[in-house]
């Protein structure tokens, strides 16, 4: 275990969240794990350690399951930041079993592989009609242009959001995503407690309609949703899910999108590699997502005491699982500071692992993949107009935005 007094790492430093690369390095040089007392967490920067630790059901994304927050020693958050909690707490992603595991299987019923499946032409079909309108402008902002309207209009298609109800909810994602990262403030904590009762209020009119006449949609499914002990899904429940589906399955696609992009202008070499071989790009999806991993950190309650390389890791402690080192740790893949398209063995953990594995990955993949083949397509000679500022966030990593030029 190593002190953390003079890290480089530094997560409200915007030259560390412009490349936090090289920190990462020397946190993984460090040792397996390094207490950051700005945060009061365990830094945990190797891929061995993260991808098992994340599996370790000592471990929990909550404790209250077990615990009440005295017991566990910590503070209860503010009462005017509850509807924030309501609904983040009753969220798959934020539960442990056994509550997870009925969510999740209840959800599962109508997320199957064949529902996502079956997306495949209208994501198709909607990344070509985008990448087609900014060819037709001559660029635009890669970002608000195709990264953000293509997976935003996918999950609100399946969720079932009408098309004219749809322009708050990037807005009101933004907002209660701004509670992910490390100390938020005052001002953010107001803003996604009123995202949270706004969207809350908008899908609970919406799931009641549902109710009344059903149709071929997520939500529909979620409330028929049920097993032979016919469990179902609570409103809260439902209303917490629809929530982190729409925030999850748009927010790591949207950084992937622009990040992949940033990287390949970058790395001219590879862009040509693929320009000449469009086959590659599967491979390239996964490598992009590794490269400059779009969630860089994703905590851990410790709820039974642990040992990690001889350091004792006392229950109530919060790990923070360091999704960009581990993707980057050199025992596992060779010069991983340099992109490589043709990367065969890419073990990256940028969709975590687990219980809490991304449900949606399957569909970011078919987002990610169709709105690279039709760039590569529709927009051969894409070219970067202006360098692009990267937005402050340490946790999710994105771009304020991507100006790019065609032709």
């Amino acid at each position: 275990m190593a002190a953390a007094d003079d890290l480089a790492f530094d997560p409200w430093d915007p030259a560390f969240v412009s490349d936090p690369y090289p920190a990462y390095a020397e946190l993984r040089d460090r040792g397996r794990v390094t207490y950051y007392e700005p945060t009061d967490q365990w830094l945990v920067p190797r891929h061995a350690d993260v991808s098992a630790l994340l599996r370790d059901r000592r471990l929990g994304r909550t404790y209250q399951h077990r615990f009440t927050h005295e017991d566990f020693g910590r503070t209860a958050p503010p009462p005017e930041h509850e509807p924030f909690h309501t609904l983040n707490d009753h969220g798959m992603l934020d539960l442990e079993p056994p509550d997870h595991t009925r969510i999740r299987r209840l959800v599962s019923k109508a997320f199957t592989p064949r529902t996502v499946e079956q997306l495949r032409p209208y994501v198709s079909r909607l990344a070509g009609e985008l990448v087609d309108a900014l060819v037709a402008k001559g660029g635009g902002d890669l970002l608000t242009d195709v990264a953000e309207p293509l997976p935003v209009a996918v999950i609100a298609e399946m969720l079932g959001i009408p098309e004219s109800d749809r322009a708050p909810l990037r807005p009101w994602s933004a907002d209660i995503c701004g509670m992910y990262e490390l100390s938020p403030s005052e001002d953010t904590a107001a803003k996604a407690v009123r995202a949270s009762n706004e969207f809350s209020s908008y899908l609970r009119e919406l799931i009641a309609a549902r109710r009344k006449n059903p149709g071929d949609d997520l939500i529909s499914g979620m409330i028929a949703a049920h097993d032979e002990d016919d469990d179902r899904l609570t409103e809260q429940e439902l209303i917490s899910t629809a929530v982190l589906l729409l925030n999850a399955g748009h927010e790591a696609t949207v950084n992937s999108t622009v990040n992949g992009w940033w990287a390949l202008f970058r790395n001219p070499d590879q862009l040509a590699t693929l320009r000449a071989d469009h086959s590659l790009i599967p491979s390239a999806v996964e490598e992009l997502m590794r490269y400059d991993t779009p969630l860089q950190l994703f905590e851990r309650w410790v709820l039974d005491e642990i040992e990690i390389d001889g350091t004792t890791i006392p229950r109530g402690a919060e790990l923070a699982m360091l999704f960009g080192a581990a993707n980057h740790d050199p025992a596992v893949f060779t010069d991983p500071d340099r992109l490589d398209l043709t990367r065969a063995d890419n073990p990256h953990i940028s969709f975590s692992a687990g219980i809490h594995y991304c449900i949606g990955a399957p569909l970011a993949r078919i987002e990610l993949a169709a709105s690279m083949g039709a760039l590569l397509e529709k927009a051969p000679t894409l070219r970067l107009a202006a360098e692009p500022e990267r937005k402050p966030n340490f946790v999710i990593r994105g771009l304020e935005g991507l100006s790019v030029e065609v032709g």
